[in-house]
This record gives structure tokens, sequence and C-alpha cells, in this order.
């Protein structure tokens, strides 16, 4: 079959030879801002922990959006799990940067997924040595999954789909995949669609089962923010970066013409852009005050919440959120923060990081994604001035959240027959 002559001839490809592309991939990542690869890790070629003698859980997520996800099943490993070791691979190097912030003492150890390249592949599973794979959404490597196999590694995707844009190719190079997917133990999807698509492709309903969503396991966070909001209407603009208070702050302008009472809390991304963004908000002449001083909406019509670790309970006290990171090339933030609360968001073009929890969410008409300022304006006044429409929209957030929880349960669960 051409396809199996196409993986051996992968199977092949030394390092040696791709090492002598490196060079022309950096520059191009440079071109592109882009920090360069990370090769002595990638290549395995530095010192890793030796763990042949001892039972190991290895977890993959390949960048930000994943690596968040992951959070609350890597403490739940860790309770259920003691006695083994963690590995958490990342593949990009921003998804590094968060493992090690957030998990570096959960994680027995935090490292690079090995690039495609068998001999690779073959060290990098010698020196784990994991009891078993889990592989968050679909990531598809040819020689690592066929290494797997020949180790008798169990190798498992988790959180599985397959996007509207994506499918049209699984579908063209259906037996390609399907040799590839020959070689994992099991998928477990986010939806029934992403199911039926996956045994399309690998023509094997035995190992395809639905899990629901991990990125939708989350918690509320008990909220004791009083910020003394009485009758009124409150929109936040969060996790804004430069650029996007002033989209903000013009919109809030607008609609206070309509809505007397309206009140604004802006929490931008970084605190450090704090004397930036008080001066925009001197601007629009409207009174405001700071988290930290305890300010509240008694006297002010903003406050700007300058402090670390409240935003994810701010959100219990609003009506509607604008997720921020959205009208530049940052990629988004996270809006199930504010959907655990039953609370509509808006968010700009820009959705890279979260681009699959927003296809959620416009699908369920929970969120909304808008193309410039003109659009948002219009979108955050027809929630805040619609009554009728609001709690509709407000409904769909809650039922979409509901309908995608128990994928933490069903992984732990099935880890346990696994390992069993």
């Amino acid at each position: 079959m051409l396809e199996e002559k196409i993986l051996d001839f992968y199977k092949n490809v030394k390092k040696e030879t791709l090492k002598k592309f490196i060079p022309i991939i950096d520059l191009t990542r440079k071109l592109n801002k882009k920090p360069p690869i990370p090769l002595k890790e990638k290549l395995c070629e530095y010192f890793m922990p030796d763990y042949s003698d001892e039972q190991v859980i290895m977890l993959h997520g390949v960048s930000v959006g994943e690596i968040v996800s992951l959070e609350n099943l890597i403490k739940k490993i860790k309770e259920f799990y003691p006695d083994y070791k963690l590995v958490l691979t990342t593949g990009t190097v921003t998804g590094q940067e968060l493992a090690k912030k957030k998990y570096s003492e959960l994680a027995d150890f935090i490292t690079y997924f090995p690039l495609d390249i068998y001999s690779v592949c073959k060290e990098f599973l010698k020196n784990i040595n994991p009891s078993v794979v889990l592989i968050a959404e679909t990531e598809l490597w040819p020689n690592f999954a066929m290494c797997c196999k020949e180790e008798n590694i169990p190798l498992y995707i988790i959180n599985g789909r397959i996007s509207d844009k994506s499918y049209p190719s699984y579908k063209k190079f259906k037996n390609f995949f399907k040799e590839i997917l020959s070689s994992y133990s099991g998928i477990f999807c986010q939806s029934e669609l992403d199911a039926q698509r996956f045994i399309e492709i690998c023509e094997d309903s035995s190992k395809v089962q639905v899990m629901k969503n991990l990125k939708f396991e989350i918690n509320k966070k008990d909220c004791d923010i009083d910020l003394f909001k009485g009758n009124s209407k409150v929109f936040i603009a969060s996790s804004t970066h430069k650029g996007e208070d002033i989209i903000a702050l013009r919109a809030y302008k607008k609609l206070k013409n309509k809505i007397k009472d309206l009140k604004m809390i802006l929490a931008p991304r970084h605190l450090t852009r704090m004397d930036e963004v008080v001066k925009l908000v001197q601007k629009t002449g409207f009174k405001y005050g700071f988290r930290t001083d305890n300010d509240n909406f008694s006297l002010n019509d903003i406050i700007i919440l300058d402090t670390l670790g409240e935003l994810a309970k701010v959100y219990e006290i609003v009506d509607v959120a604008f997720i921020g990171g959205s009208f530049n090339k940052t990629g988004g933030h996270n809006p199930l923060e504010a959907i655990i609360y039953s609370k509509p968001c808006i968010s700009g073009p820009s959705i890279k990081n979260f681009r699959d929890i927003y296809s959620i969410l416009e699908h369920e008409n929970a969120a909304f994604v808008v193309k410039n300022e003109k659009e948002f304006y219009q979108k955050l006044e027809q929630l805040l001035c619609d009554d009728i429409y609001y709690n509709k929209i407000a409904k769909n957030c809650s039922s979409c959240f509901r309908n995608q929880q128990g994928a933490l349960n069903f992984v732990i669960k099935k880890l346990g027959e696994i390992l069993k």
C-alpha cells in the first residue's frame, strides 16, 4: 500500500538529515517573530531522568489552551496515583513556559514532546518508560505512535476532536490517517460528531468513545467581593491588552447614554500597564476607583481591577464580559471563566488560543466572536438593552456548560481500567 510505503520512508528519516533544515526553519520563525526550536530538548540531546524502573503516566498538551485544560486532570492524577511519576510534555515554547509556571510542583518532569523521528522517539520512550500516554486533542505523530505500539505502551487520544476545517483533509487522506490511528489504543472524543468522524477515518468503532470536554472541567470561585452594584448592570472588559481598553471605554461611554446606571469593571491583563490604563479612564470623565483601595460603585462608574487572582471571582457579579487579547495578535483568553457563571461573552476576532472553545460556545449561541469595534458595540448593546434576549443567551451559557462536563471523571475511570 502507498500509505505503508510513505510511513516506512518517514520512519527512516534520520535526525542528522533534519538538522540540516533547522537553520532555515529557525530563520522563518524569526521572521515571524517566533522563538527558535528548542532543538536539544526535542531531539533528547540533554539530561533526561531515567524512569526505567518507575511507573509513569505521560500527558501531552501541545500549547497554551491544552495545557490550561489539563489542570484538573493533573491534580486528579496526583491524587489517585501518587506512586506514579507524572511526565508532562508540550509542543510549543509558550506551552512549555506555562506548564513550568503552573505545574512545576505537580509534575515530576516537564519537557518538550520529541520530534517525530523514529530514533528520537525510541530514545525518549526508553528513558521515560510510560505506563500509559495520554495525548490531549488530536496530535497524530506516526513515529511516536509506532514506537508506542512496538513497546506495548498504551497510547490514547483524550479530548479528541476533528474540526470542520480539518475534516476534509482527514477524509481525503483517510487511509494514511487510518494507518496511524491503528497504533492507538483508544480515542476519547469531545462530542458525538467528533466520534463519528474518527470512526469514519479509523474504521474501528470499538476504540472510539465520547468523553465530553476537559476544558469545561473548571469550578466556580467563591465570590467574596461586594462592589455595591445594587440593581445596576455591570459590563466587564477583562484581560485587556494595549488598544483594547479604549475600545471598551468608547462602547461604555456610548451605552451610558442609554443605560444611565450602567457600571463597568476594567481588568487589564498586565498590571504593568496600569498608568496607561488610568490615563485612558481619566479622559472619559467618569468617576473611577481601584479595587486595591476597596472602592465600589456607590461613588464610582468604573472600577479598575488592579489586583491579582480576583478576575475569576468578579465574573459572578457582572452581566456581560468582553474577553480581551482578541483585538490584537494575542489569540484571546479563556471565556469559560465567565461562562461558568452564565455570563454571555464577546470576543474580538483573534481567538487562536481558544478556537475550539469558541466554536462550541458560538454553536450553542452562548458567546460571540465579532470582527470589529462596530460589531462589538452592537452585540454589547443588544445584550445589555434587550432583557429577553439576554436571559435567553444566559440560559444557553448554563446548558452549554452543563452539557460539556463529565470528561474528568471519564478519564480517571479509564486510567483505573488501563493501569489495574
